[in-house]
């Protein structure tokens, strides 16, 4: 077993226990600091000593979504994952033909090229889960992170202006059990996810061009 393998396989299991054991997540979570008397390096980072909570989740948020394309573009093959999203669509457009005409050569036909679609689909899906190990663990982390600097935070820290009108981070969005700091911070995370992904993705291309002398053009 490659020791890139053992690192997936340790941070999906320390995931999974965090995500199970409450205490553990939180304790985790707090070596990174919490609060002024509780400090870590990610608070001392982007904590502003709990004055700025919006700007504070809104880093936190590009931290982790950063650090989620850089995994993902790690893990991921994106030109052996074109070719066969391309190789299926094409491939269920065939196999679709051959099951209306009923002749079962042509079905039989189709059998070898069906296995090593499959084949190759599961190395890519195994690929993102390689990536899906790393941030699984991160999103846990952060978001446990940032309740606790929430939670830690003075109650006039805690209400913030939103959209001209003040509400409690701690307090819950109407009557749903999600509390509003959950909710903002996830919204946070939507746009840096999109463009690290795109512009991490891009460069990838970019550099596989590079290497193998092919010529680039615009977009379609």
């Amino acid at each position: 077993m490659k020791l890139s393998t053992m690192i997936y396989f340790f941070l999906g299991f320390l995931g999974l226990w965090m995500l199970i054991d409450t205490a553990a997540r939180n304790q985790i979570a707090g070596l990174l600091g919490t609060s002024v008397t509780q400090g870590g390096p990610l608070y001392w980072l982007i904590g502003f000593s709990s004055h700025y909570l919006l700007v504070t989740m809104a880093l936190a948020g590009a931290i982790e979504m950063l650090i989620t394309a850089l995994a993902y573009n790690y893990t991921t093959d994106w030109i052996k994952a074109a070719k066969v999203q391309k190789w299926s669509a094409a491939f269920r457009k065939v196999q679709m033909e051959a099951i209306r005409s009923g002749k079962k050569d042509r079905i039989a036909a189709l059998k070898p090229h069906q296995e090593r679609l499959t084949r190759l689909s599961g190395e890519v899906s195994i690929a993102q889960f390689k990536g899906m190990a790393i941030t699984y663990f991160l999103l846990i982390l952060i978001y446990t992170w940032v309740g606790l600097v929430i939670a830690a935070a003075s109650a006039s820290a805690q209400v913030v202006n939103l959209g001209g009108s003040s509400i409690n981070l701690m307090g819950h969005v109407g009557s749903l059990p999600i509390p509003w700091w959950f909710l903002i911070f996830s919204l946070y995370t939507v746009p840096f996810s999109l463009v690290f992904r795109r512009v991490l993705k891009q460069l990838w291309l970019r550099r596989y061009a590079a290497e193998h002398h092919l010529a680039t053009g615009a977009p379609a």
